[in-house]
């Protein structure tokens, strides 16, 4: 069944209205009629099986049927803090995180960082991101449309880092010198519902300076096993990692 984040709430009688891309997608591309049904994730994150009462000029008119009561999220807040990678790594990463269950995307502009951050064409590339986490959380049923920043500064990065109850710093160093026991003693100290913002780095990883300034606002820097991964391959390691922890094991 087709899936749609809403930026609204139903009314007092249950109805809403789906227009703009949404509702040309259900009605140009799905070519939905009346009475066919479709799961709408409303602004309060409640999930909902809708019927669709009548399709006008205006939009597309949804009454809900009955409310979801499971919810599929991470019972933790995982946000990725991504130093700027080359190329289109980014946006893969930010599909298939939104798949693993992360809460939100704080990408930053670190020292190895070779991509240069333009703000002129930013807002389009940022629109795609956000575009992209939007299709992946449909795809994957989550109740939680993550939020894609513009990229910061690695400054605002460590201003930003304060406000979580865990920072893991994935640190390249640490996984060469053979230390495999920091990530999963962190995850077992993590309470449900708590915040945890994990920082990759770009290409060729933190600098030393910036791990050691990451430490300093009470980051835990860890190896992410015992095999050097890929900048795009990190955050999906400790995503899976955490997933496990939380959803698995219990």
């Amino acid at each position: 069944m087709q899936r749609y984040f809403i930026d609204q709430q139903p009314d007092e009688d249950n109805r809403f209205f789906i227009t703009g891309d949404d509702g040309h997608h259900i009605t140009r591309v799905m070519r939905m009629k009346q009475d066919d049904q479709l799961i709408s994730v409303f602004s309060n994150e409640l999930s909902a099986v809708c019927r669709i009462e009548k399709i006008t000029e205006h939009g597309v008119q949804c009454v809900v049927e009955f409310f979801e009561d499971q919810s599929p999220e991470l019972p933790v807040k995982v946000t990725i803090a991504h130093g700027l990678p080359k190329g289109d790594k980014l946006e893969l990463v930010i599909q298939k995180a939104t798949e693993l269950g992360a809460y939100s995307f704080l990408p930053f502009t670190a020292s190895r960082s070779i991509v240069k951050w333009e703000h002129k064409k930013g807002a389009k590339k940022v629109d795609r991101w956000s575009k992209i986490a939007k299709e992946a959380a449909e795809q994957s049923h989550r109740y939680h449309l993550p939020d894609v920043t513009a990229p910061v500064s690695f400054k605002e990065l460590l201003t930003s880092a304060l406000s979580f109850d865990w920072i893991i710093v994935a640190y390249e160093e640490q996984a060469k010198q053979g230390e495999r026991s920091l990530f999963a003693r962190a995850l077992s100290n993590v309470l449900a519902h708590q915040s945890i913002l994990v920082v990759v780095g770009p290409e060729g990883g933190l600098s030393e300076k910036e791990v050691t300034q990451l430490q300093e606002v009470g980051a835990i820097s860890c190896g992410f096993g015992p095999r050097i991964l890929r900048t795009e391959t990190a955050p999906l390691y400790a995503l899976a990692a955490i997933s496990y922890h939380f959803e698995l094991m219990g």
